[in-house]
């Protein structure tokens, strides 16, 4: 067994070894499930169907079922995200404010290897939390859009987002090691980060819908047929006066003068 293999194997004995592992797992698949539940309520409700697939609230546009199916299974990333991210922070931060940061440096000099460590550790973790967010979003989101009469996965897009998902909540679990690192009061580290994530998710959300309702507009205005267009205007002439045949002074074209 190589020296890095004993230290993940060692960072992830710190992690399991604490409460903090299942109560983050209830917290992940509880708001993964809620989450799906209630949005795929109301993606699948009738006013929400009368309204074209606009959204709620100004949110973000729905138009087909690949969309609905793919907004309803990651309507819980968002707190997911910041649920990584305080994995990230902590699993630096706790050995800085508990002060077993020296320990650990201690039993493996090379830092380069202990902080590789981590991070193999937190791509383990960030996966497995992932996995069980999608677990409890695809399993009753699925079954919300089938007892509604909607199409559960239909098409590969589906798939290929939810993979993408998985990925994402492993990066920011190695975002929030890197704000632990950079900031080793922890409490500090994780207001900063959090309040960051906010605001970049909030932006992110942002600028898909203004994508979304891009895509609509265009996609309605190739829709419309052509027989609509509006017939081009012909060159104006300048109009030509011709006096009333029974003008008084004026002589007429072909009567005798």
């Amino acid at each position: 067994m190589t020296g890095l293999t004993r230290a993940v194997r060692s960072e992830l004995l710190k992690f399991f070894s604490t409460r903090l592992w299942w109560g983050m797992a209830i917290g992940v698949f509880v708001t993964g499930a809620a989450f799906a539940l209630l949005f795929g309520i109301l993606y699948t409700s009738q006013s929400f169907l009368d309204s074209g697939g606009g959204g709620f609230g100004g949110g973000e546009i729905v138009a087909d079922d690949t969309q609905i199916a793919n907004s309803v299974y990651t309507a819980g990333l968002g707190v997911s995200y910041l649920l990584m991210l305080v994995i990230g922070v902590v699993q630096i931060g706790a050995e800085y404010r508990h002060h077993t940061i020296t320990s650990t440096f201690l039993s493996q000099p090379r830092r380069t290897r202990v902080m590789g460590a981590k991070v193999l550790a937190l791509i383990i973790i960030g996966a497995g939390y992932g996995v069980l967010s999608l677990v409890g979003s695809v399993l009753v989101g699925a079954l919300t859009l089938q007892a509604r009469g909607a199409e559960p996965f239909p098409s590969g897009a589906v798939a290929r987002t939810l993979l993408l998902s998985l990925l994402v909540l492993g990066l920011w679990a190695l975002i929030g090691l890197g704000a632990g690192i950079l900031i080793p009061n922890q409490v500090a580290a994780l207001l900063i980060a959090v309040a960051l994530a906010s605001r970049q998710v909030a932006q992110t959300r942002r600028s898909r819908r203004a994508q979304a309702a891009a895509e609509t507009l265009a996609h309605d205005g190739m829709a419309k047929p052509a027989k609509h267009a509006k017939p081009a205007k012909q060159a104006s002439q300048p109009p030509t006066h011709r006096p009333p045949a029974d003008a008084p002074g004026l002589p007429q074209i072909g009567s005798p003068t």
